[in-house]
């Protein structure tokens, strides 16, 4: 709350404690003042807001809405998929404009965004992934229908859009972040949760129950089946590597967060779980989550085993992040030891704070490792401050989660059940 800014546009937050206005995406989820609705909602099942949060709230609202007609980032870190989590999260309108603003961006090849304009992309290429491509439409239009909106066109139209860039292979299906037909280079991937596979799979089983289509639900089983080929699964879980191919600059080959690790990437299973998929490659999704969860928990994490592992405590890349993994987890199973293993991460989190409420994150190979604390709810103490939040209530008997749009059916119990 002390970084929180006013202008005439209403609230703003730098990216970093003290700080220059951001230059980019001011109003997003990432690190921008949207993600401070994220960890309001957090707090608002905790106590009342204060004025001050209250007036907070509204103002994001307000910021956000006004800029909807004239928007063009469409993504779930800061365009308009991230506003419909923000407002939904307050519980202010604003959402049908989003959608509509989507629908008019949208191209014959889906939403191009402008970091696509690099040398190695075509013109009107587009993104798969949920973060930034075809995949976040797809989760934030179906979001926007569990909330009430009708966004089933726009879904339907992310969905078959995603379903044509498929590629087919004998180990199943596989999606590129960005397709072979937009790129002048041979690319790499990032099959786990943020950019690759594994957050296509899980939107599209997601998407085939809620849109009533099975064949979602196939070609995501179907991509879950290549998924488990591209990685390690042993007596230590199961571990997909960050990067293919890999090499030396990449840092370490595996990572054990939500947006690259086995954290994030076990939401694919919670997904198949959820459309009633019985097996992928001869075990249940039940046991390949496990098994992700398995990996992370095996890892050494939340310990700094060498310079570059396990320097970040935040939601996207870090701490906070796995903790929540882990209490959608326990909240879905009951299993003590996942819940264990949450409050570990508090308890880390709590040893990693600065007396006056933030934290640091490192860069080894910086001549000064310490990086500025970060304000906002990917990367900052926003999503860190959620995360204890909740914890705090499930250890004080209140079992009562947030849902957003990533990981209501993590936490939710399988239909059948």
């Amino acid at each position: 709350m002390d970084q929180v800014r006013w202008d005439d546009d209403g609230p703003w937050i730098p990216d970093f404690g003290d700080s220059d206005r951001p230059d980019k995406y001011p109003d997003g989820m990432h690190s921008g003042v949207g993600g401070l609705g994220h960890v309001l909602a957090e707090i608002r099942l905790t106590r009342q807001w204060t004025p001050a949060e209250q007036s907070l709230a509204v103002g994001i609202a307000d910021r956000l809405r006004a800029g909807i007609p004239t928007a063009t980032c469409t993504t779930f870190f800061d365009g308009l998929v991230s506003s419909i989590g923000v407002l939904t999260a307050l519980d202010q309108p604003g959402t049908s404009a989003a959608l509509e603003r989507l629908q008019a961006l949208a191209t014959a090849n889906g939403w191009s965004e402008s970091f696509l304009d690099e040398p190695r992309y075509t013109p009107g290429a587009v993104g798969n992934d949920v973060t930034l491509g075809t995949g976040a439409i797809l989760l934030g239009s179906l979001w926007a229908t569990r909330r009430g909106e009708d966004a089933s066109a726009l879904a339907n139209r992310a969905a078959d859009l995603l379903l044509g860039e498929q590629e087919k292979l004998p180990t199943g299906v596989n999606w590129q972040f960005v397709s072979r037909r937009f790129r002048t280079d041979e690319p790499t991937e990032m099959p786990n949760f943020s950019h690759g596979l594994a957050g296509i799979a899980a939107v599209l089983a997601v998407a085939g129950v809620e849109l009533g289509r099975p064949e979602l639900v196939d070609v995501a089983r179907r991509g879950a089946e290549h998924l488990v080929t591209l990685g390690i699964n042993d007596d230590k879980g199961f571990r997909v590597p960050r990067v293919i191919p890999w090499a030396e600059r990449h840092g370490d080959e595996y990572t054990f967060n939500w947006c690259h690790g086995g954290a994030g990437t076990a939401s694919a299973f919670s997904a198949l779980e959820y459309a009633d998929v019985p097996e992928i490659a001869g075990e249940t999704p039940q046991t390949w989550r496990h098994r992700c969860l398995d990996g992370v928990r095996y890892s050494g994490i939340p310990e700094r085993l060498h310079p570059g592992f396990w320097d970040n405590d935040g939601r996207c890349c870090g701490t906070a992040g796995v903790g929540d993994a882990f209490l959608d987890a326990w909240h879905r199973d009951g299993d003590e030891q996942d819940l264990e293993f949450a409050v570990r991460m508090g308890d880390t989190l709590l040893e990693h704070a600065y007396p006056e409420g933030y934290w640091r994150f490192v860069e080894y190979r910086d001549e000064d490792p310490l990086l500025r604390p970060g304000v906002g709810w990917m990367q900052g103490v926003a999503g860190i401050a959620a995360y204890l939040f909740r914890l705090q209530r499930v250890l004080g008997g209140d079992q009562r989660a947030v849902e957003r749009m990533e990981n209501w059916f993590s936490a939710a119990r399988p239909r059948r059940s």
